[in-house]
C-alpha cells in the first residue's frame, strides 16, 4: 500500500492539531504534487487513486496574488504544479429556457457550478475559426476566487463542450456577432459568427 500524500483524508481541525489558525501554511514551499491537463493528480510522480482524497485536496486548492497554485491544509500549505486548470467539468445539466436559462455544471472532484455573473464561462471566442487547431479551444468555467486577481477554474471536457454548443444562440459581445449561452440572465460568447451564418 503506497503512501497517497503527506495529509490525512479527514484533516483535523488547526486547534485540536495544536497549530494556530492564522499561522498555518504561513511558509508556503513546493509541494510534490501535479495536476494533469487530463484532470489526474500525482503525488511523487504517482497517481492518486482514491477520489475522496483528490476531492477533499481539490476543496483546499487556490491561487495566490501573482497565480501560483497553493494547496492549503490545517496543517501545511505550499505551491503545486497544474499543467492546464486544475479541475475538469465533466457533467452538464439545464433548466429553463432563454436568459434565465441556468446552466448547471458538476466538476470531477463532484463540486457543483452554476455559470452566472459570479461564475462566468471563459472562451476564446473572438478568433478565425482555425485559430485553436483541429481540437479546438475549449472554455473554461470558474469555479471560485483566488486570493487575488486569478481564479480557480475548471476546463469543459470535449462532451460537455459538445452539449454545451448544442444550446448556443446567435448573439453580440461587444457589438461583435457570436454563438453563445445564457445562464442566470449572462451571455457568454463561445464562438465568432462567420459570414455565411450572419447571411443567412
Amino acid at each position: 500500500m503506497h503512501d497517497e500524500g503527506p495529509f490525512p483524508e479527514r484533516g483535523t481541525p488547526c486547534h485540536i492539531a495544536g497549530l494556530d489558525p492564522a499561522k498555518a501554511g504561513a511558509e508556503p514551499r513546493k509541494l510534490p504534487f501535479l495536476i494533469r491537463r487530463d484532470g489526474v493528480w500525482l503525488y511523487r510522480g504517482t497517481p492518486i487513486e482514491r477520489k475522496t482524497m483528490v476531492c477533499l485536496f481539490g476543496s483546499m486548492l487556490t491561487r495566490d496574488e501573482n497565480g501560483e497554485y497553493l494547496l492549503r491544509t490545517p496543517f501545511e500549505s505550499g505551491s503545486i504544479e497544474v499543467e492546464d486548470v486544475p479541475f475538469l467539468a465533466v457533467e452538464l445539466e439545464w433548466k429553463g429556457c432563454g436568459r434565465m436559462q441556468r446552466l448547471c455544471f458538476r466538476t470531477n472532484v463532484d463540486e457543483p457550478v452554476v455559470a452566472s455573473r459570479e461564475h462566468p464561462i471563459r472562451a476564446v471566442w473572438d478568433v478565425p475559426p482555425d485559430a485553436c487547431g483541429d481540437g479546438g479551444c475549449p472554455p473554461y468555467l470558474l469555479v471560485r476566487a483566488g486570493d487575488g486577481r486569478f481564479p480557480v477554474e475548471a476546463r469543459l471536457t470535449r462532451s460537455v463542450w459538445y452539449e454545451l454548443a448544442a444550446l448556443a444562440e446567435p448573439g453580440t459581445c461587444n457589438g461583435v456577432p457570436c454563438m453563445g449561452v445564457w445562464s442566470c440572465d449572462c451571455f457568454f460568447p463561445l464562438a465568432r459568427l462567420c459570414a455565411e451564418s450572419k447571411t443567412a
